[in-house]
């Protein structure tokens, strides 16, 4: 399973994020989540909000992160607005 992460410093405008979803759930192979990040083990979480996408398989994830919809999705993040995240590439064992 492969999944991409998306850390938020800051948690985005709730109406901005909410239109950025739909352009999220269009990327092919996945399936898309979000939500506020609640806390942490010690101290004051790092980031604020999450995002993610999960794929079943290697192709699957591969396909879709070479795809125009999610290309679109970063496109649409930038235009909206949204705060700078980190965006990593996991793999689950």
């Amino acid at each position: 399973m492969h999944r991409v992460i998306v850390l938020y410093d800051h948690e985005p405008d709730e109406a901005e994020y909410a239109e950025h979803v739909k352009v999220c759930q269009a990327v092919p192979n996945g399936v898309f989540r979000h939500g506020r990040i609640t806390g942490a083990p010690m101290g004051e979480p790092k980031h604020a909000y999450f995002a993610e996408w999960e794929f079943a398989d290697e192709d699957a994830f591969n396909n879709a992160v070479r795809s125009e919809e999610f290309m679109a999705s970063g496109k649409d993040a930038y235009k909206r607005g949204l705060p700078q995240p980190t965006v990593e590439f996991l793999e689950l064992s």
